[in-house]
């Protein structure tokens, strides 16, 4: 009997281990997913995300209805680069001295002022708009002020990643913001597409100062426990000088910044022109714009996504060079299309290019800053991928003026394509210095087995 009643325990247990082997999921898609997420096991991140997602909605749907306000307005692609170079002027001017004070202070406080300034300027925009008042120089000067704060928030917000996750999660970190970022550029343009075509675009920007409340709660919950090394000598001037010193004389550094400029410049200014392309090339109004930017978005999540998975920095040179050339490719075929449905098909391609070219520049660049210079190099980082894009803004607008915007959009992506092939010459030598800088940092993010040590270029 006992040998029976045994007997019938093995089968059982035999039948439960074979069904838990048939439905549960393999170890190593478990495995994927725990790499792809492992910075949300940070609580400090946690809720750095939940609020950033909230926010960034926001963000993109002001974005959206203001470039749409400028353009009803105005009916002018010359006064929507006006109004993209006053946003961003400021990063390239201020962003120097935002560094230093990244560098030189608690980065939880000074990304706390950075979003609670965002939030009151956003609730004046929408207060203008919504009281019938607002006129296009008030939308400069508010879109001014916004570029006065993220020349603080950027280089304090990108800097205090790793005071929230650490040295060993910081590229995840940082793949997951940039996911984060795109999810909300998923969201933000099609709920702005609607609210525009079917309240205005006053509830929008009251959308967005809302949703600054979500961040903000989420940082002062915080608890940073492992604050970075911060810079505590010299004068501010001579810390000014000693980061840009350091971003001219690191080989690696000077030649991933450079590209980064140059497709800002040249590239990233089709999002400006983007009103132009929804309405009179493409028919498809303010619904069409948050199409668009929304197909955008879509891209930047994937690309994202992909660079969440990885494990390590190796590549991540020819990487860069791969999608700056894609994007400048994309940017032509865009450029060229005159079918709404094809033109945000061209679009996928032209965000995940963006994303993994700006993801991995930004990664390849903290793996290589030491934490004293982090908050000025990121300063650096900020003036070619936001302060360069003012410049290409304005003068993008004015070739729009002449030649009409799907030309200007294709001379930028042709531009583009020249810049990342020019890049990648150049990768053999500065191979050595980017391995030993790497290394010197400790950032290879994973062990030699795992194939995650390298100089990031190879």
């Amino acid at each position: 009997m006992a040998e029976s009643q045994s007997s019938g325990h093995e089968s059982l247990r035999s039948v439960l281990e074979e069904e838990k082997r048939e439905f549960a999921p393999p170890a190593s898609k478990r495995s994927r997913l725990a790499i792809a997420v492992r910075a949300l096991r940070h609580r400090n991140f946690q809720l750095f995300f939940a609020g950033q997602l909230i926010s960034l909605i926001g963000t993109w749907m002001q974005t959206v209805a203001q470039s749409w306000l400028v353009y009803r307005m105005t009916n002018s692609a010359f006064l929507l680069g006006a109004v993209g170079f006053a946003s961003q002027i400021p990063v390239f001017i201020m962003a120097p001295v935002g560094g230093i004070v990244a560098d030189r202070n608690n980065r939880q406080r000074v990304v706390i002022a950075t979003q609670t300034a965002s939030m009151i300027l956003a609730a004046i925009l929408a207060a203008l708009t919504l009281s019938g008042r607002v006129q296009v120089w008030q939308i400069m000067v508010l879109a001014a002020g916004l570029g006065v704060v993220n020349a603080f928030d950027i280089p304090a917000r990108q800097a205090f990643l790793i005071d929230m996750v650490g040295r060993e999660d910081l590229m995840n970190a940082i793949a997951l913001n940039s996911s984060m970022f795109n999810g909300a550029r998923i969201i933000g343009p099609a709920i702005a597409g609607i609210l525009v075509a079917s309240i205005g675009e006053g509830w929008c920007f009251f959308a967005n100062a809302v949703s600054y409340i979500a961040v903000i709660a989420g940082l002062l919950l915080m608890r940073i426990t492992h604050a970075a090394k911060l810079a505590t000598k010299g004068s501010p001037l001579e810390n000014v000088v000693e980061g840009f010193a350091f971003a001219r004389n690191t080989g690696p550094i000077r030649v991933i910044l450079l590209l980064l400029g140059l497709v800002s410049f040249v590239g990233m200014p089709y999002a400006v022109l983007m009103p132009v392309f929804a309405d009179q090339i493409l028919h498809g109004g303010a619904r069409g714009l948050g199409i668009l930017m929304g197909a955008t978005g879509v891209g930047a999540l994937l690309g994202a996504a992909s660079l969440a998975a990885r494990v390590g920095v190796k590549g991540l040179g020819k990487l860069i060079a791969i999608c700056a050339g894609g994007f400048g490719i994309s940017l032509i075929l865009f450029s060229f299309s005159r079918i709404f449905w094809l033109s945000t098909l061209l679009l996928l391609p032209v965000g995940f290019f963006m994303m993994v070219q700006m993801a991995s520049s930004n990664t390849l660049i903290q793996s290589m800053v030491p934490d004293r210079l982090r908050g000025r190099i990121l300063a650096v980082y900020s003036m070619m991928f936001m302060g360069m894009a003012p410049f290409g803004a304005l003068s993008a607008g004015a070739v729009a003026h002449h030649l009409g915007a799907p030309w200007t959009v294709a001379l930028g992506g042709f531009a583009c394509t020249a810049g990342a092939i020019l890049f990648g010459t150049h990768l053999p030598s500065i191979r050595r210095e980017a391995r030993e800088l790497v290394l010197a940092q400790g950032m290879t993010a994973g062990t030699p087995a795992q194939g995650a040590t390298g100089d990031g270029l190879s």
